[in-house]
C-alpha cells in the first residue's frame, strides 16, 4: 500500500489514471441509461480538466521552490510528515512553499464565510422546495451531505493550518 500510494503521490499519470477511473465510474452510476461512450467521454473530460488544474498548481509550486514537480511532490511529502530538511538549500525551497501555501490558504479564508452562506441558501431552497413538493427524503440527505461537506472543510482547513504554521516556526528554527 506504501508503495502505490508513493507512487499516486508523485506520478501525474497515476493521478490522472485514478481520476478517469473514479470520473467513468461516477458517471455510469449516476447516468445508467447513458451509451457507455458518454460515460467514457466525460471521465476523459473530468479527466482533462482535473489533469489541467494540477498541472498549473505544480508549475506555480515549481516556480515558488525553484524545483521540479517532482521536488515539489518530494517536499509536499516531507512536509505532510513533519520532516525538517537538514540540507539548507532544500530547507530554503520548503520555507518558500510553506510560506505560499500558507499565504494562500490565510487570504482563502476570506471568502470561507460567504461560500458557506451560499451552500447554507442552497440547502435552504432545497428544503423549501421539498416541503413545497411533498417530499423532504432527498433535500434531507443533501442538508446532512452539506453539513458534513462543510465539516470536512472546516476540519481540513483547520489541520492545514497548523500543518503548515508548525512546518513555519521549524524551519526558521536554525537547528
Amino acid at each position: 500500500m506504501h508503495s502505490w500510494k508513493l507512487w499516486l503521490d508523485r506520478s501525474l499519470t497515476a493521478q490522472a489514471v485514478l481520476i478517469f477511473a473514479l470520473g467513468t465510474g461516477l458517471t455510469a452510476l449516476f447516468r445508467q441509461g447513458s451509451h457507455p461512450l458518454v460515460w467514457v467521454v466525460q471521465g476523459a473530460f473530468y479527466t482533462a480538466i482535473s489533469v489541467g488544474i494540477l498541472a498549473v498548481q505544480r508549475r506555480r509550486a515549481g516556480r515558488v521552490t525553484g524545483k521540479d514537480p517532482r521536488g515539489v511532490a518530494e517536499l509536499t511529502r516531507r512536509i505532510r510528515r513533519r520532516d525538517v530538511p537538514s540540507d539548507p538549500e532544500e530547507r530554503e525551497a520548503m520555507r518558500r512553499l510553506v510560506a505560499d501555501q500558507l499565504g494562500r490558504l490565510e487570504r482563502a479564508g476570506r471568502w470561507l464565510p460567504y461560500w458557506l452562506g451560499f451552500m447554507g441558501l442552497v440547502v435552504v431552497g432545497m428544503l423549501v422546495l421539498g416541503a413545497v413538493s411533498g417530499s423532504l427524503v432527498f433535500p434531507l440527505v443533501f442538508t446532512v451531505a452539506m453539513a458534513a461537506f462543510g465539516y470536512g472543510v472546516f476540519r481540513m482547513r483547520r489541520y492545514t493550518l497548523a500543518l503548515y504554521r508548525h512546518m513555519r516556526s521549524a524551519l526558521e528554527d536554525p537547528s
